[in-house]
């Protein structure tokens, strides 16, 4: 057996809708499931210690409650609770776990911007992470993945088409091609440059999907080659989709906490359930 999916658990009602998503996802692929419940906020105040025991047994109480209530179809489930930073534990526990699901309030919309914790939790896990909005995704269709011909982007890819082919969706591949800014004196861009930019991104889409045919010959492929800024156009697509898959270019003990522009903007106007695989 794997390492076990990774679940962050509150009272939100979006870590129900995580819980949900992870269970379907572990009984898939046969692996176990770990509920993580963290309480935090604790600042050393006088008195505080009776406020966090309190807590820590409803968080318990709370998980359990979660567990018991799981369909099993032979899915093996653990559980933790614990006092600290939810941002640290999380990102500690995503070092022996396949996939780290959480949840987040966002219900869409641009306005609704992530708080800092999610994107840190992103941002810092040494696995893929699944971002899940209060958001009901049931009706909708197909998963979309971003594509740059990064090795990053590889792995999205691969990630998006598993997914794609589990949940019997399209896959929809996007890649984004970006003009350079036009000085004020230039003028209209040459058409012969953009032909040659939308032609370079087709071919670095193609190329970036070959191999699915054969891995997954049920799958159904639609290749989308976009003008614009990548992440507006995946939020745009994903708004109808099942989950979006986005790569995150963190390099290094520093850069680990740090997701890669697009990623970020992709989470912070959260439009469907979306992954960040690194």
């Amino acid at each position: 057996m794997g390492e076990p999916i990774v679940v962050g658990v509150t009272d939100a009602p979006a870590a129900q809708r995580a819980v949900e998503w992870a269970v379907k996802r572990a009984s898939a692929h046969r692996l176990p499931l770990k509920l993580i419940e963290v309480v935090g906020g604790a600042v050393g105040a006088v008195g505080e210690d009776e406020v966090l025991d309190a807590a820590v047994a409803a968080a318990r109480e709370r998980v359990e409650a979660t567990a018991s209530a799981l369909p099993r179809l032979g899915l093996k489930v653990y559980m933790r609770v614990e006092r600290g930073n939810p941002v640290a534990v999380l990102t500690e526990a995503s070092a022996r776990a396949s996939l780290l699901v959480i949840g987040s309030d966002h219900t869409g919309g641009a306005a609704h911007r992530r708080g800092a914790h999610g994107l840190r939790i992103a941002a810092g896990a040494h696995c893929p992470v699944v971002v899940v909005p209060d958001v009901d995704v049931s009706d909708r269709s197909g998963v979309v993945v971003g594509v740059d011909g990064s090795p990053v982007s590889e792995k999205a890819v691969a990630f998006a088409a598993a997914e794609a082919d589990r949940l019997g969706e399209p896959l929809i591949a996007v890649a984004v091609w970006t003009p350079l800014e036009v000085p004020r004196n230039m003028g209209a861009y040459p058409v012969q440059y953009l032909e040659n930019m939308e032609k370079l991104t087709a071919e670095a889409l193609r190329l970036s999907l070959a191999g699915l045919a054969s891995r997954y010959p049920d799958l159904e492929i639609v290749r989308r080659v976009e003008r614009g800024y990548p992440s507006h156009v995946i939020n745009e697509l994903a708004a109808s989709a099942r989950l979006a898959v986005v790569g995150s270019h963190g390099r290094g003990a520093l850069a680990r906490f740090l997701l890669g522009s697009i990623s970020q903007e992709v989470l912070a106007r959260l439009a469907t359930v979306t992954a960040v695989v690194r």
